[in-house]
C-alpha cells in the first residue's frame, strides 16, 4: 500500500525535491495535501499532478478568502487543460510529471484557504508522513497539528523545534519526528551504530559559508550580495544569510540536542568544506561514525519520507573512483558567535531560543533592507536575549504555542527598535 503524505511548503525548495523524490518513485507514496504561502498557479499545477485530495493556501496579506480561493481555482482550471492537452506538467523544481487524465475534468480538491491552511493539512487524519518543509517559526503549528493528528512528521523546518522546544518535543511520542536537515539525518543513520548509552558526541559539521576563514574586521564590509552567496548549497534568502552568520549552524546544534537528548556541551560544531560528511556520532569506545554523501538534500528528503527504510537511488553517490580530500578545522567562535550565544539562550529558558530566533528573522531583514551592517545582525540577537527579562514569562510562555509566539512578537518589537 502507498504510503500517504502531505507536504506543508510544497512550492519552496524542500517541498518541491520531496515532490520529485515522490515523482520518481512510482507507486510508494500517494500526496494526499499541499499547502503553499502566495504561489497559487505552482500549487495548482502540482494538484493536478499529483491529484491530490486538499490544497490549502495562505494567500497574499490583505487578500479575502474568496479571492484566494477564486485565483487558485482559476490555475487550477488552467492546469487541467494543459494536462488533458499534453498528458503531462512541467513544475517547477521538479520537471516533466505525466498526467493521468482519466477522470481529470471532475477533479475539484477540496480548497482550504487564510492563515490556518497549512495547519489544517497537517491535521488531516489516518496520513502516514507529513513532510514540514516551511521556513521560519510559521511552521510551529502545523508541526504540532501533524503530532497530535498521530503522523510522522518529516522535519524540515528546525524553527519549531528551536522556538518550540520542549512543547514539540513533550507533545511527541518516541520516533514520530524524522529529521530532514541533512546534519540532523546524518546523525540519526550513524546513532543505527551503537546504543544510545553508547554516545560520547555529536559532531556537526558546517560548510563555513562564504566566509570561511575571514576574520572580525573583514566581515564589517561585507554585503547582501556576498552573503548570499553559498559556495554549497542553494537555499532562500533567510537561511542562505543565516549560513554565512552561522545562525543556520547554531539553530542546528539546539535542534540536536532537543532531537536525540545530548547535553549541549556534548555537541560539537566543525568546519567541513566540502560538505560531503554531513556530520558524525562520536562512540563511547573512540568510534566515530560518519555519514558521507555529496551536498544534495534528495537523500535526507527521501529517508525522511520512507523512514527508516531506504529509497533507492535517492542521490547519487560519492565516486570512489576518483581522489578525494575532506577538510576538517575547529570553529573560529571570535568571528562567529552565534553558536555559543545560542547554546546560553537554551540553557537560559524554554522562550529564549524563541527569542532569538525571532530577533535573528528581523534583523536579516534589516540587514538585506540596508538597514544594518552583517555584523550587526548577530549582535542585534545578542542584544535581544540579552534585554529579555523572561523569569515573569517562562511558565506561561514555555506551555502554550500562543505563549511561544508572544515572546516572538516581543522580540521582533524589540529588534526593529534597535534601528529604527
Amino acid at each position: 500500500m502507498a504510503r500517504s503524505v502531505v507536504i506543508v511548503g510544497s512550492t519552496g525548495s524542500i517541498g518541491t525535491q520531496a515532490l520529485a523524490q515522490i515523482a520518481r518513485a512510482g507507486d510508494r507514496f500517494a500526496v494526499r495535501a499541499i499547502s503553499a504561502g502566495q504561489q497559487a498557479r505552482e500549487l495548482a499545477l502540482q494538484a493536478v499532478a499529483f491529484r491530490t485530495s486538499v490544497v490549502g493556501l495562505a494567500g497574499a496579506e490583505g487578500m479575502s478568502a474568496d479571492d484566494v480561493r477564486g485565483g487558485f481555482l482559476l490555475h487550477l482550471a488552467g492546469a487541467k487543460e494543459v494536462a488533458s492537452r499534453e498528458g503531462r506538467l512541467e513544475l517547477a523544481g521538479v520537471g516533466e510529471v505525466d498526467v493521468d487524465v482519466a477522470g481529470l475534468d471532475a477533479y475539484v480538491p477540496e480548497v482550504v484557504v487564510g492563515d490556518s491552511a497549512a495547519r489544517a493539512c497537517a491535521a488531516l487524519p489516518d496520513v502516514d508522513v507529513v513532510l514540514n518543509g516551511v521556513t521560519g517559526s510559521r511552521g510551529l503549528r502545523p508541526t504540532l497539528a501533524a503530532i497530535e493528528a498521530g503522523s510522522v512528521v518529516a522535519l524540515a523546518n528546525k524553527e519549531s523545534l528551536v522556538a518550540g522546544g520542549r512543547l514539540v518535543m513533550n507533545a511527541a511520542s518516541p520516533g514520530q519526528i524524522v529529521p530532514v536537515d541533512s546534519e540532523h539525518s546524518a546523525i540519526a543513520q550513524a546513532l543505527r551504530s551503537g546504543a544510545r548509552g553508547e554516545v560520547e558526541r555529536l559532531i556537526i559539521t558546517a560548510s563555513g559559508g562564504p566566509f570561511r576563514g575571514w576574520n572580525a574586521h573583514q566581515l564589517e564590509e561585507v554585503t547582501p550580495q556576498q552573503a548570499l552567496a553559498h559556495p554549497t548549497w542553494d537555499m532562500g534568502r533567510v537561511v542562505t544569510t543565516n549560513s554565512a552568520t552561522l545562525v543556520n549552524k547554531a539553530l542546528e546544534v539546539i535542534e540536536a540536542h532537543l532531537l536525540f537528548d545530548v547535553p549541549l556541551e556534548r555537541i560539537v560544531p566543525v568546519v567541513h568544506p566540502q560538505s560531503v560528511v554531513h556530520s558524525m556520532v562520536e562512540f563511547v569506545d573512540g568510534s566515530t561514525i560518519a555519514q558521507a554523501s555529496p551536498p544534495d538534500m534528495g537523500l535526507p528528503i527521501a529517508l525522511g519520507l520512507n523512514w527508516p527504510d531506504r529509497l533507492p537511488g535517492a542521490c547519487t553517490p560519492v565516486d570512489w573512483t576518483q581522489a578525494h580530500t575532506w577538510e576538517f578545522f575547529p570553529m573560529d567562535h571570535e568571528a562567529f558567535p552565534a553558536i555559543e550565544l545560542a547554546k546560553k539562550a537554551q540553557e537560559a529558558s524554554p522562550t529564549h531560543m524563541a527569542v532569538y530566533n525571532a530577533a535573528n528573522e528581523e534583523a536579516v531583514d534589516a540587514f538585506h533592507d540596508g538597514a544594518i551592517g552583517f555584523r550587526r545582525i548577530v549582535e542585534v540577537v545578542a542584544e535581544v536575549v540579552e534585554a529579555y527579562d523572561s523569569d515573569a514569562n517562562t511558565a506561561e510562555y514555555g506551555r502554550s504555542v500562543e505563549g511561544v509566539l508572544a515572546a516572538e512578537e516581543w522580540a521582533r518589537d524589540k529588534a526593529r527598535k534597535l534601528w529604527a
